[in-house]
């Protein structure tokens, strides 16, 4: 199908596969090189992710790697007003989504700094369902569930909860890396394709994660061969938007996959 998404009443078109180049403004992601903490180092990295063709800036301001104690609502408003303004000033046009699971934080960034989309890192409540609805911005679901069949159900049940609400542009994450074992996190990406079914864009988040390093015994800054194949992968079974570290490798992939599938 051909998915577009309404960024501020101007369509985003994914009939090809596009970019989600991640900046981190914390201290403490997972991945030590992602970790943007001055506004020089911001302002870098939203140069580096529009050259090397990213369509998306996903910008957060609270990590989620396992282990790690999350930022306060307060401390992550200041890190993302700090960002974002540093973002809009060096890349006005680009499309900006924001990596949060705190609804008032995602009214924050939308109403206050310009936010085109939220992208949740939780399985979503009733209260972001009833914020994003309100914001009118596409949104981001993501899944914890272990295995196809779960995620499935709890995505039907919960795009419908959202559509009640007036939800229109809704994207799944499949949430690899998240409440999945090593072997599960595998076997949902074998069976990706099926979640079409449900005739939304796919998010696919896989980019130097613990299921590539713990698998190839190697460490995240190893991790990036992995990560390409995996993207190859991801794009064969239907996913329209990949989000990585590395640009400029996966959006090789899509130009390489795009070519061969024309």
């Amino acid at each position: 199908m051909e998915y577009t998404l309404n960024i501020r009443g101007r369509l985003m078109s994914l009939s090809e596969p596009c970019v989600m180049g991640i900046l981190n403004a914390t201290p403490d992601s997972f991945y030590a090189s992602s970790r943007m903490q001055t506004d020089e180092a911001v302002a870098a990295r939203t140069r580096q992710i529009v050259a090397e063709g990213g369509s998306i800036i996903d910008v957060g301001a609270c990590s989620t790697r396992p282990g790690s104690e999350p930022a306060s609502a307060s401390e992550e408003m200041e890190r993302l007003r700090r960002a974002l303004t540093v973002v809009r000033r060096e890349a006005p046009e680009a499309v900006v989504s924001v990596d949060t699971f705190r609804p008032d934080v995602a009214r924050m960034a939308v109403e206050e700094l310009g936010a085109d989309i939220i992208n949740d890192v939780s399985e979503g409540s009733e209260e972001m369902f009833r914020m994003v609805a309100r914001l009118r911005v596409p949104y981001i679901l993501m899944s914890v569930q272990p295995d196809l069949r779960l995620t499935l159900l709890a995505f039907a049940e919960k795009v419908q909860r959202l559509r009640d609400m007036g939800q229109k542009d809704i994207i799944l994450d499949p949430g690899f890396g998240f409440g999945k074992t090593l072997e599960q996190n595998y076997r949902l990406m074998a069976e990706m394709e099926r979640l079409l079914v449900l005739e939304l864009p796919l998010l696919v988040g896989i980019s130097r994660k613990s299921m590539i390093w713990r698998l190839l015994d190697c460490t995240p800054a190893d991790a990036l061969n992995g990560t390409t194949m995996l993207n190859t992968i991801a794009l064969q079974k239907g996913a329209s938007i990949l989000r990585v570290h590395d640009v400029g490798p996966a959006a090789e992939c899509v130009k390489l996959w795009a070519t061969l599938n024309s």
